[in-house]
């Protein structure tokens, strides 16, 4: 217990799954958070975001740990209104030492294909720039950054179907997960002198409503007109060289933990997998 004992985090997509699990575990350590989600549907998204309900639970879950915590219903996409509910947040927590820029769409199938595109790329690239350039002022030696890539990331594009035009909402997603790592990346290696760190964490298919959606069986299952959870599930371990469909929020929880602790004081700039073996079926060794 204690490994992020009296320091504070900011965690963007915070209402459910990963967000939420990072919240809590963070928490379950010692450390207040800072929580942010939009709390309200995308219309060109083919599944429901969180809700303010969603939002509030969280909230409950880490003042269940005794750690205190401010919540801010916000749009990652509006930097604007993502840095006024991090301040907000710093005048009543007292400082910032840990950001997990993690709020995400999954845009595959998403409707019309051109605004999934865009609301893709504004969340899940253009929103974790926001969140960083909203912290930026606040960090000192010490901190650390974290941001949830995915394995998707990291696919050998020779090996999948990446038809012009086709399914634009998930070629967003692999693009703005592309994106943000060399970011974070180039991020990492310029606030280094500043002893400031900065990681990206790559999920496999991880147990959230974003896995657990129509849109997401579709894509698993395309040989279908309506998938089913029960017909997509056997699908999932496609991504994976361990014999399993997906990791628990659990899993990212404590990556994220230990980027965000003392214990990875000296590791900044990696690229970390957790990923059921996901990229070993993509490609060969490489140093």
């Amino acid at each position: 217990m204690g490994r992020v004992q009296g320091k504070v985090a900011f965690i963007t997509g915070a209402a459910r799954g990963q967000g939420r699990s990072h919240a809590v575990r963070l928490a379950e350590e010692g450390a207040d958070i800072i929580a942010v989600d939009l709390c309200e549907d995308i219309a060109s998204i083919g599944y429901p975001m969180s809700s303010a309900a969603d939002l509030d639970e969280t909230a409950r879950l880490v003042e269940k740990t005794g750690r205190r915590i401010v919540t801010a219903q916000a749009d990652v996409r509006d930097g604007a209104a993502l840095r006024t509910a991090l301040e907000r947040g710093i005048e009543q927590l007292g400082r910032l030492d840990i950001v997990v820029a993690n709020a995400g769409i999954a845009g595959m199938k998403g409707e019309p294909a051109l605004q999934a595109w865009s609301d893709v790329v504004d969340t899940n690239l253009v929103g974790v720039i926001n969140t960083v350039q909203a912290a930026l002022p606040h960090l000192s030696e010490g901190a650390s950054i974290i941001a949830t890539g995915s394995t998707a990331a990291l696919m050998n594009l020779e090996k999948v179907d990446v038809t012009p035009g086709k399914d634009l909402g998930g070629v967003a997603y692999v693009f703005a997960k592309r994106a943000l790592s060399q970011y974070i990346h180039f991020l990492a290696t310029h606030i280094a002198p500043r002893s400031i760190r900065a990681n990206v964490v790559h999920p496999t298919n991880c147990d959230t409503d974003m896995l657990q959606s129509e849109p997401m069986y579709r894509s698993f299952r395309p040989d279908l007109e309506r998938p089913t959870r029960a017909d997509a599930e056997p699908a999932f371990s496609v991504q994976q060289a361990m014999p399993i469909p997906f990791v628990d929020p659990l899993d990212i929880s404590n990556a994220v933990l230990f980027l965000a602790s003392d214990e990875s004081r000296y590791i900044t700039g990696t690229q970390l997998r957790i990923d059921g073996g996901g990229y070993l079926k993509w490609y060969d060794f490489k140093i």
